[in-house]
């Protein structure tokens, strides 16, 4: 028996919160494919719905990507044509889409992308911050360790970062930076295309006032000048305050004194003894 050519995945990008922002090509591969592989299936169906799509479903997302990864891939060598999809915008952005496509490639099975829409690219053009290179950093951590570590590698940064984080985070995760960085300019971007779409710029410490005050709904694509102070001394006072903040936000002297020390070029042995002598 001939055994059957592999098939195809097609990586597609889906509105951000727009219906009207896919693309023809995009609609026709879904319309033609034989599955489509949906982070969520019930938000796929709401576009698939709107557009008069009826292709088979199933769900591919974080917890179940071993399995249905697997299972994906099997259909793949079979000679089925799939379409990855997320909720919104561009497959394989801080999910678990770029797993697939790696286990597609080193099976020699075709990938294809049907570019569309992405939150990162149209927050970001959007920020007034330099776009002419940028850091995307994904989803803010949550761990503190992670957290920590992150801001330190990041502390010297040039480059425009962007992260994404969820409206609930967002005022602690402000704050966070702020206490690392020092109040530099920022954009938060939140229900990106959709009616109630909003940028708000200004220092972080400006911006977390604003959200301060409301209640923050919408996903969240967050964007941070990089860093400008070459050059610039801080006081040891002024290092010490940042080093407080991050104790108040729980780290440890050690964390803290690592973390400031770093960002700010100083010794972190004189940083540590200077906050242990002001606890006494």
């Amino acid at each position: 028996m001939e055994k059957p050519s592999k098939g195809r995945l097609f990586l597609v990008g889906t509105p951000i919160g727009n219906l009207g922002d896919i693309t023809l090509r995009a609609l026709e591969t879904l319309k033609t494919v034989d599955l489509i592989a949906a982070e969520d299936t019930r938000q796929t169906q709401k576009l698939l719905t709107h557009y008069a799509i009826h292709q088979r479903t199933t769900s591919y997302f974080e917890h179940n990507k071993k399995q249905k990864g697997a299972a994906l891939l099997e259909e793949l060598l079979q000679g089925k044509t799939i379409a990855l999809v997320s909720d919104a915008g561009m497959p394989g952005i801080s999910d678990p889409g770029s797993d697939l496509v790696q286990a597609c490639l080193a099976r020699e099975i075709p990938v294809t992308v049907i570019p569309g829409p992405s939150a990162l690219l149209t927050g970001l053009v959007a920020s007034g911050l330099d776009t002419d290179s940028f850091v995307f950093a994904g989803f803010f951590p949550r761990v503190m360790k992670e957290k920590k570590a992150l801001l330190t590698e990041l502390a010297r940064e040039r480059r425009t970062i962007v992260f994404y984080e969820s409206p609930h985070r967002l005022g602690q995760t402000l704050a966070d930076i702020g206490s690392a960085w020092g109040d530099r300019p920022c954009c938060v971007a939140r229900e990106l295309t959709k009616i109630y779409e909003e940028y708000q710029r200004g220092t972080l410490s400006e911006v977390r006032q604003y959200f301060a005050q409301k209640t923050v709904k919408g996903e969240i694509t967050l964007m941070i000048a990089g860093c400008r102070d070459e050059g610039v001394l801080l006081s040891w006072e002024e290092i010490e305050s940042k080093a407080a903040a991050l104790l108040e936000s729980g780290l440890s002297k050690k964390e803290a004194a690592k973390t400031v020390a770093e960002a700010c070029g100083v010794s972190r042995r004189e940083l540590y003894n200077r906050i242990v002598r002001t606890d006494k």
